[in-house]
């Protein structure tokens, strides 16, 4: 206990080592229990493809009904799940074109006071706590990864991928860039800056991703891919 200047006494906030302790100790069972129940549901999906982009993009436009139809042609041509955030945007209309085409349509989604909020569109999902669970499950999710326009998340989980790929993290697996008009003024700049000016980054990095906006070769390119053995 501790005295104020008017003489009202009043609990420490400071925790004791016990309290702390339990305090983390819960958290690691939270964090635990979480990734375990993000596994469990994507064992069920051995052949899927993950597709990313802004949550802001709205329905009509150029880029949700392209990840709509690129998401129901994967569906109807491989028979692919389709795994995306969970959100709205290009999160929704790719779960939208997967559902459409009959296929299976996968959220994880986040949990945030205003922002994201679950689409309709998805046939099972899950809602993460932290982003960081999540960004794991994504990233171990799928046999291809699709990324369209997008903003800090889209670009973060992006670079996530890359990174994990270019550190032999995580298998060799497709990234694929479609909107060549958004994508290939950043490819433009890690040419010029990071490989040419810096050498940050090697030649054979810059080939970690495909940008591409014909959907037959994106076909194609999942097609060649060898399924995760579970």
């Amino acid at each position: 206990m501790t005295n104020n200047s008017n003489g009202n006494e009043h609990r420490s906030t400071t925790l004791t080592r016990e309290e702390a302790s339990q305090i983390v100790s819960a958290r690691i069972e939270r964090i635990n229990a979480e990734f375990k129940a993000a596994f469990e549901l994507i064992k069920n999906y051995p052949r899927s493809v993950s597709i990313f982009g802004s949550a802001r993009v709205e329905e009509g436009s150029v880029h949700y009904e392209r990840a709509r139809s690129l998401a129901a042609r994967i569906v109807k041509d491989l028979g692919y799940a389709i795994i995306t955030g969970g959100g709205g945007g290009i999160m929704e209309a790719a779960n939208r074109g997967a559902r459409d085409a009959g296929g299976q349509s996968v959220g994880l989604n986040i949990r945030l006071p205003k922002e994201q909020q679950k689409n309709a569109y998805t046939t099972d999902s899950m809602e993460f706590t932290y982003f960081f669970v999540r960004k794991v499950a994504l990233s171990f999710a799928a046999e291809a990864y699709i990324f369209l326009p997008g903003g800090f998340g889209t670009l973060d989980e992006f670079f996530e991928i890359l990174t994990l790929i270019q550190t032999h993290k995580i298998r060799r697996i497709p990234i694929i860039l479609v909107g060549r008009d958004y994508w290939e003024e950043l490819h433009d700049f890690m040419f010029r800056n990071a490989y040419r000016t810096e050498h940050a980054i090697s030649k054979e990095d810059m080939e970690l991703y495909t940008i591409t906006d014909d959907d037959n070769e994106i076909i194609e390119i999942i097609r060649k891919v060898p399924v995760k053995q579970s």
